[in-house]
């Protein structure tokens, strides 16, 4: 496992057990090409607002927002402080991590690593939210992570809770 959580400045190879064998590499997968994913801004009147998302919904089952209303500052510092947490010293860091795929909170490496011939580099955190009903799980460090991420997690929530509330209307 510590191998698995080392940060760039620690990492000195790739261990064997994450390199793919050349015939099932993700490269050599065929995706038809999408010329465009729909972007759609928020700031516009209401129906045609819906009408362009249920449009995406429909034809790409994708869509961009722009004029969201999350404030760039936030997604700076969020992207920052996630940054500094996933480059935290393993010491810092090696409590929260789990295999267990079942479990609600952890760090952890791969998708299923105790069942897979080769793994997928990757670290990533999982925790619930929101932040007050589950402060308990979250990271203490950095020291603003929860207060940076708390925030985010409630504005995407509400944005998340507008978008399917437009998608219900149509």
């Amino acid at each position: 496992m510590e191998k698995l959580l080392l940060t760039k400045s620690e990492l000195k190879y790739v261990p064997k057990s994450y390199i793919f064998p050349s015939e099932i590499r993700p490269g050599n997968a065929k995706v038809p090409p999408c010329e465009f994913i729909p972007v759609i801004d928020m700031k516009q009147e209401q129906t045609k607002l819906i009408q362009q998302i249920t449009n995406a919904c429909k034809d790409y089952g994708i869509f961009q927002l722009i004029n969201h209303g999350i404030e760039e500052k936030l997604l700076e510092d969020v992207l920052n402080v996630t940054k500094e947490f996933f480059e935290l010293p393993y010491e810092e860091k090696s409590s929260l991590f789990s295999n267990d795929p079942n479990k609600i909170f952890r760090l952890y490496t791969s998708i299923d690593y105790m069942n897979e011939q080769v793994h997928y580099w990757r670290n990533a955190l999982r925790h619930p939210c929101p932040v007050e009903q589950h402060i308990q799980f979250w990271p203490k460090k950095p020291h603003n992570y929860i207060e940076l991420v708390g925030s985010y997690s409630a504005e995407v929530g509400k944005l998340s809770l507008r978008i399917l509330d437009m998608i219900d209307l149509s």
